[in-house]
């Protein structure tokens, strides 16, 4: 009884921990213009990830920008994805001519931009400034 009763609030607490850590993540989603307005008017620390997948700076950047996103510091990062090759509209919306580009906004201001970087400490710089 008393090792049922264990393997129960083992796993419990399991649960309990894997929804801690995908609550520290912060939200990903393609780039919408309503959700990035909203985001912007809630405040919220929002990047821009504007990158190709035939790109292998935009490739060595995402597994770094996932890893940062997961840190609780930046729970409440809102990442949009901008596909380089689909969405022109979006690249003009934000002057952005390059694939691998990064922008932050914190709120409706953007507070910075960074092209072709994939040096972790200067992504976390970059992220920082969306707080």
């Amino acid at each position: 009884m008393m090792m049922k009763y264990l393997a129960r609030a083992s796993a419990a607490m399991a649960i309990i921990a894997l929804m801690a850590v995908g609550a520290a993540a912060g939200e990903r989603k393609a780039f919408d213009d309503k959700d990035f307005a909203a985001a912007q008017s809630q405040g919220k620390s929002i990047l821009i990830d504007i990158s190709a997948s035939w790109c292998p700076t935009c490739q060595a950047q995402k597994p770094i920008i996932e890893k940062l996103s997961a840190d609780p510091h930046f729970t409440d990062l809102v990442i949009f994805d901008v596909d380089f090759d689909s969405r022109k509209d979006v690249l003009r919306k934000f002057g952005a001519q390059l694939q691998s580009t990064l922008i932050v906004f914190k709120g409706s201001k953007e507070a910075g931009r960074s092209v072709g970087i994939t040096n972790e400490s200067a992504i976390a710089s970059l992220l920082e400034k969306s707080l």
